[in-house]
């Protein structure tokens, strides 16, 4: 899930990016935050090194999200067929929010779950991936 994570926000902001015309770098904010992820997830295919690299992900994940903050708080304007400043920034950020939201509940709950391993009534991972 983690490094799916990171691949789909990767292409979320070069998407973004090249829809945008590819004026702005800030349209591949996604990318940059999708990208770190998508290697903690690469790093958690190591066993030794899975929980932490895992909650590592979900504090960037959790970071992504309140980054995104302030675009989204712009959604309910657009869909009210408002004039926004960044139309484009406001959908790319509620994207990127919603991933990280789902991600970040997502890692907790098998950080939560987890933590006695798997003899004590948690669990493996998922998949890092």
């Amino acid at each position: 899930m983690t490094r799916l994570l990171g691949a789909v926000l990767v292409v979320v902001g070069v998407v973004a990016y090249l829809v945008t015309g590819a004026e702005h770098v800030t349209a591949l904010l996604p990318a940059f935050l999708g990208a770190p992820i998508l290697i903690l997830g690469l790093a958690a295919g190591v066993r030794k090194l899975e929980r932490p690299m895992l909650v590592a992900a979900v504090v960037l994940a959790l970071l992504g999200a309140f980054g995104t903050a302030m675009n989204v708080a712009e959604l309910p304007a657009l869909l009210a067929g408002e004039d926004v400043e960044r139309p484009a920034a406001v959908i790319t950020s509620t994207i990127t929010a919603v991933l990280c939201v789902v991600y970040v509940v997502a890692g907790i709950g098998w950080l939560v779950t987890a933590r006695g391993g798997p003899d004590r009534g948690g669990s493996d991972a998922p998949d890092a991936g």
